[in-house]
């Protein structure tokens, strides 16, 4: 990460756009990518309303298993929520109702107790990795606390993305980078958190704004890849998905150029547009991963 992970990502994603053999960004289409509402945390299924350093440690806490994508339509969801949400704000009630884990809480934390946290069956395999990346935070943390690490990266969003991803595999998203940069973003919307970088982010890359630009005619998929996604199949991780991903950044971050916008804010506005009933009704691509 010697250029700095935000500029790893750039240059890593530019250089897999620009060989891609079964994705396309079509350029013209950039040009009617349209500008959404400011980014806004759910106040309901997010916990917002206690201590900031409580706040702080439920966004440390759900980020650091905000992945899961390609198992989601086996989860049992919240009425009205994603599998996202579902996890997102059955972590904020158990805040409200016991306060957030310790650090030795956290290391000492199995499989039975996030399935239970979650009300999912216990065989479940993304109870296994939650839990796992649950301790691994606790190892990390050792006896810091989230506002610690802030303070630590002193006011720069990359150094805290950057401390994440070099301290827990989980993060370590080589080329994307999409939960250690996430979480400087949500604590700074969370407003517990200020840093004078938050520009040098790219977007959040996952399985949802690549499926926003592909349904906006920003992203192309060659006929076998998209019979594969249109019929619900899961697609491995390897070069497909990765381009997939990569295409996005790329063309985010030329977007985000066109409107004046970080590429951030531009994540936010498409992982919102994502919400909407007529994105949601066509498949995206699900890939069975720890990174998103």
């Amino acid at each position: 990460m010697s250029a700095g992970l935000c500029d790893d990502v750039r240059t890593s994603c530019a250089q897999i756009a620009a060989t891609a053999e079964s994705v396309r960004i079509d350029l013209d289409a950039l040009e009617h990518v349209e500008p959404g509402p400011p980014p806004e945390l759910d106040r309901v299924r997010h916990h917002l309303d206690g201590p900031a350093q409580e706040v702080a440690a439920y966004f440390l806490t759900v980020d650091s298993v905000n992945f899961g994508s390609g198992w989601f339509p086996t989860l049992r969801k919240r009425p009205g929520s994603s599998g996202y949400f579902t996890v997102a704000w059955a972590i904020a009630d158990r805040f409200r109702a016991l306060g957030p884990w310790t650090p030795a809480q956290l290391r000492a934390l199995g499989t039975d107790e996030i399935a239970e946290t979650l009300a999912q069956p216990r065989d479940h395999e993304l109870m296994a990795l939650y839990a796992q990346a649950l301790r691994a935070l606790g190892t990390f943390l050792g006896e810091r606390s989230a506002l610690d690490l802030v303070r630590g990266a002193r006011g720069s969003a990359e150094a805290l993305a950057t401390q994440l991803a070099r301290g827990m595999a989980l993060f370590a998203d080589r080329g994307f980078y999409k939960r250690a940069q996430i979480v400087p973003a949500n604590l700074a919307l969370a407003g517990v958190a200020q840093f004078t970088d938050l520009h040098r982010l790219t977007i959040f890359a996952d399985n949802l704004v690549p499926h926003v630009l592909r349904c906006d005619g920003v992203l192309h998929y060659d006929e076998p890849l998209a019979a594969h996604i249109d019929a619900g199949r899961l697609l491995p991780a390897g070069r497909q998905e990765r381009e997939i991903r990569a295409c996005a950044v790329r063309a985010c971050e030329l977007i985000a150029r066109r409107l004046g916008a970080t590429e951030q804010e531009l994540d936010n506005w498409l992982w919102s547009r994502g919400q909407a009933p007529a994105y949601k009704a066509l498949p995206r691509h699900r890939t069975r991963t720890v990174y998103y």
